[in-house]
């Protein structure tokens, strides 16, 4: 069976748990915002709500490490194949970074794998460029581990984020096609193929742009992170690698103060589902989950991520945190934004909000005895 990856997602905007008309530290429904915890200059406030009942998904790393889940190459940067092979459903989170195959990849999509799902398409965006062959003795077909996630808010967003429709005048909006295939395929980091047909040239043209924008936040983020530290944290193995950047010894060592600082306050309560984080005192973003079992599976990775992001600013300006108020204002413009229905397949959409200075990102299932939605994803502009 070939199930896509969206037939078990749909949106319910009546189903959403909103935070509109946060105005104290207690929300109407018990949920809430606590007091900031600060490490440097990287600061963490933890959502506390109502826990989905109910048996927690494997988390992508977990299920690549017990080997029932395969991620594989398709021959298309931005489309990869995953496979379920167990009994117990997988979580999958945008931003998830897949570590092998031609190139190191960026998952794109949060969404929920069931038992058996037969082989799935999953959009990808390349954290590693010009590499499309095997790296040592990984297998270049197959990738090996997702113990990392993107550590950069500008990446999500050149992800995830709505684009604007060309203005008017613009060859792309009049003539879409006059891209050339080869060109595209150059900008994704595809070889060479005079012969590819290129059906959606539009769509094409959008993702080879968001491909760029990867790239160079890839590029930045390493960027910042050599400055930080004062060492090139790239890889010999293979300079451009995000994922093996992200393994460089003297940043683990620094993120352990952060981590220390952090880990256990998120394990505290069992009533934590979320967080949100600043760096140098600017709202960052937030993830929030329907149960803490799911979000104290992903803490280490959110939190790795986070305090990865913070080191590669660290030198910048720096201003106080804002007060809880702040963090519940900007989730509550984020829930009331202006909303867009991205259709994506089997006439499942993803549901965006976008308010001035903040989107909000939601990935939902078919009503279920335990929660109807997967993982809401916030991010500052």
């Amino acid at each position: 069976m070939r199930w896509s990856l969206l037939t078990a997602i749909s949106v319910s905007p009546a189903l959403l748990f909103s935070f509109a008309g946060f105005g104290a530290a207690q929300a109407p429904d018990g949920i809430r915002v606590s007091a900031p915890v600060t490490h440097e200059n990287l600061t963490v406030y933890f959502i506390h709500g109502r826990s989905a009942p109910g048996k927690v998904p494997l988390t992508l790393d977990e299920a690549m490490a017990k080997r029932v889940v395969q991620v594989r190459e398709t021959g298309n940067v931005n489309e990869l194949e995953i496979e379920n092979l167990g009994d117990d459903e997988v979580f999958i989170q945008s931003g998830d970074i897949v570590k092998g195959g031609r190139q190191d990849r960026a998952l794109v999509v949060s969404l929920v794998l069931p038992p058996r799902s037969g082989r799935v398409p999953i959009a990808s965006f390349c954290v590693e460029e010009g590499r499309w062959t095997a790296r040592g003795r990984e297998d270049a077909g197959r990738f090996a581990s997702a113990a990392q996630g993107v550590p950069s808010r500008e990446m999500k967003l050149a992800m995830k984020a709505p684009k604007p429709v060309p203005p008017a005048g613009d060859p792309l909006r009049s003539n879409p096609s006059a891209i050339a295939p080869e060109t595209l395929d150059a900008l994704r980091g595809l070889p060479p193929s005079p012969q590819r047909s290129n059906p959606n040239a539009a769509a094409a043209t959008e993702t080879a742009a968001r491909q760029r924008e990867m790239w160079e936040g890839a590029r930045s983020t390493r960027a910042r992170l050599s400055g930080a530290l004062g060492a090139d944290v790239s890889s010999r193995q293979s300079a451009s690698s995000l994922q093996l950047a992200l393994e460089n010894e003297k940043l683990i060592e620094v993120q352990r103060a952060y981590i220390k600082a952090f880990a256990a306050v998120g394990e505290a309560e069992s009533d934590i589902i979320g967080y949100v984080f600043a760096v140098n005192g600017k709202l960052n973003s937030a993830d929030v989950y329907p149960s803490n079992g799911l979000f104290r599976k992903m803490w280490a990775k959110l939190l790795a991520a986070s305090a990865t992001e913070a080191i590669g600013h660290k030198d910048e300006p720096r201003v106080e945190a804002p007060p809880i108020e702040a963090v519940m204002a900007f989730l509550a413009a984020a829930e009331r934004g202006t909303e867009s229905n991205k259709p994506l397949n089997d006439g499942v959409s993803l549901v965006t909000r976008e308010s001035e200075q903040a989107y909000l990102f939601e990935t939902a299932r078919p009503a279920s005895p335990s929660s109807s939605w997967v993982h809401r994803n916030y991010l500052a502009k």
